[in-house]
């Protein structure tokens, strides 16, 4: 017997031919019987390191738990970095990312020139919002193979998390350049480009429109003719969307969806969220239908759609994150609009309408998208209040002596523009503080980065407090520290000005030239707070020194805000619904009427 196949128990190694079996079934896509075999076999051959690793490629196949094969297959085979990378996935899937990091970098241990696992490295260091490190590995592995666009695309994603978007704009153009057909790295470069200041509306409009002959190049035959009914009682609305749940969209949906009435509007939800929370269960009831779109192609999910005999479909996520913008192409409902998830055209012609307000999208703005702008009254959005049981906290500054001028926001918001405003704003302040919190400043990395950019706009680090991510609870009941929140721009808050707002805290805002860089004025201006509103960055500095100065005034306004915005058409969700309606109603007769009109006189004969 030949020693070589003795294993250290002394069990005798699998043959060849046993081998060789197994792998043919594999090959042949038959995995049960491949997982039957390798079961078998490893009674035979407990130690077996190949037998464990084709036992866990049958399971993988299948969908089925593989973390327990993975991990034998790496105790047996310690030298085998594809071993400990597929541990590492494994893991990494079971949420243990700790763990996984440890398994990536025994891989890089044995094979640092392993592409997958510096990749798979960094998105898991994305995860754990280890955001330098993430970047690190990425680069690692483009410097191993500079040709894989997904590496590109994801070293974008990470720079973006970090506020460098000249760097993520060249990673996402890289990513086209290897593979031109990626809707969803079109679609991110479209977001990148949207908050930045250095591209004009008419250079993102040509960009997106690119990105809407891109997905409509990829449908086979789009509708031209629908299953609804022609004459309905009520509408049959669609929204599609992957965000329903605790997320921006679900905060402004949720009071929405309570108010609307189901005798004019039936709803069904589709959805490609994975996510599953308390919100979800509050709003899922509110629908008649509540249909998973996540494991099917665009085409498929197009024809349930249509099938379905939708008269409105409204794409609730634009180019945000895991949209499904590509089944609109296919144009599965008559009428299809875009609407709360971002601020921005979508470039996709079969995208009907967008829905906005007169201050976010001026008359003169309108021609920066390719659909038709549907003004909704007063507000496009409707925040719903929290459900935590948390009081307007007093003024600090009566307390502190100096203001304490706050922001919630991502790194990816705040460019060199913003922090030589805020420079001048402090530096115009002595006294004053800034207290600044998001997930990407727990990152310890990052804030020592960060220290060094707010030293170069001639901000002492020492007046800055940084906070990590916390709680929605936590993050709420820190507005108990701030006076007023600075606004970043072009790219504003939306979650965070409505939160601040029922926490008594008003945020100065710079309103853009863009429905993103004017979301901030449209929502101040729907909560009755024009005056804090600034239409330059000399005014929005001047404002901010002003304001500021008067502590008595504020401390008014606080006291009182809560009931002031909760009144507000900001947060009238009957009111909001009422509107609402009439605007999906408006839209349907504009199309069985073909009617010439426009949207907005459309809307006041509805009213009327």
């Amino acid at each position: 017997m030949n020693p070589e196949n003795i294993q250290p128990t002394g069990q005798i190694k699998p043959s060849p031919a046993d081998v060789n079996a197994l792998i043919s079934l594999y090959s042949a896509q038959r995995y049960p019987e491949l997982e039957n075999q390798a079961r078998l076999l490893i009674g035979q051959h407990p130690n077996s390191g190949l037998l464990w690793k084709l036992l866990a490629a049958s399971l993988q196949m299948q969908g089925k738990d593989t973390l327990p094969a993975f991990q034998k297959t790496a105790e047996l085979m310690p030298g085998d970095a594809e071993a400990h990378l597929n541990l590492g996935m494994a893991l990494q899937e079971c949420g243990q990312l700790d763990s996984a990091v440890a398994s990536y970098r025994r891989a890089l241990d044995i094979n640092p020139g392993l592409v997958e696992a510096h990749y798979n490295l960094g998105n898991v260091l994305w995860e754990l919002v280890r955001l330098e490190e993430a970047v690190t590995s990425y680069r690692n592995a483009l410097r191993i193979n500079p040709n894989v666009a997904v590496i590109h695309s994801n070293l974008s994603s990470t720079l973006q998390e970090l506020g460098l978007l000249d760097d993520a704009i060249a990673s996402c153009r890289r990513a086209l350049e290897l593979q031109p057909d990626l809707a969803v790295v079109r679609s991110n470069l479209l977001g990148l480009l949207n908050c930045s200041s250095r591209h004009t509306p008419s250079y993102c409009l040509a960009e997106a429109r690119k990105y809407g002959q891109m997905v409509a190049g990829k449908v086979t035959s789009r509708f031209s003719a629908w299953q609804c009914a022609a004459r309905p009682e009520r509408l049959r609305v669609g929204m599609v969307s992957g965000d329903l749940h605790n997320h921006p969209v679900g905060y402004f949906l949720e009071s929405l969806l309570a108010n609307l009435d189901p005798a004019r509007v039936e709803l069904i939800a589709y959805t490609f969220d994975v996510h599953v929370d308390e919100l979800t269960t509050r709003i899922k009831p509110r629908f008649a239908a509540w249909k998973p779109l996540y494991s099917l192609s665009d085409e498929a999910a197009a024809r349930l759609i249509h099938a379905d005999g939708v008269h409105v479909l409204l794409d609730l996520s634009g180019h945000t994150a895991n949209n499904r913008l590509p089944i609109f192409a296919w144009k599965p409902a008559p009428v299809q609009a875009s609407w709360l998830g971002d601020f921005a055209t979508t470039g996709v012609a079969e995208m009907d309408y967008l829905l906005a307000d007169e201050t976010g999208v001026p008359e003169v703005q309108r021609k920066y998208f390719t659909e038709t702008v549907w003004y909704l009254p007063d507000t496009r959005l409707c925040f719903t209040a929290p459900e935590v049981d948390l009081p307007v906290a007093s003024l600090p500054a009566l307390n502190n002596g100096y203001i304490t001028f706050g922001s919630f926001q991502r790194l990816t918001k705040v460019g060199d523009e913003v922090l030589a405003a805020w420079g001048r704003i402090l530096g115009a302040l002595p006294a004053a503080k800034l207290r600044w919190q998001c997930k990407q400043l727990g990152d310890p990395a990052v804030a020592v980065q960060f220290v060094e950019r707010l030293r170069q706009h001639g901000i002492d680090p020492a007046r800055v407090a940084m906070h990590g991510a916390a709680t929605r609870e936590a993050y709420l009941g820190a507005h108990a520290e701030v006076d007023m929140l600075l606004d970043t721009f072009p790219f504003p808050g939306g979650t965070t000005t409505c939160e601040a707002l029922w926490m008594g805290v008003p945020t100065l805002t710079l309103a853009g030239d863009t429905l993103l860089a004017r979301q901030g004025a449209s929502l101040l201006t729907a909560a009755g707070l024009g005056e804090w509103v600034a239409a330059s960055v000399a005014e929005y500095i001047a404002k901010a020194v002003v304001l500021s100065g008067d502590l008595p005034r504020l401390a008014t306004l606080r006291a009182g805000l809560r009931e002031q915005v909760s009144v507000s058409p900001l947060f009238d969700a009957k009111r909001f619904a009422h509107n609402f309606e009439a605007a999906l109603w408006g839209m349907w007769q504009a199309h069985t009427r073909n009617d010439p009109s426009t949207p907005s006189e459309l809307l006041a004969a509805a009213r009327d």
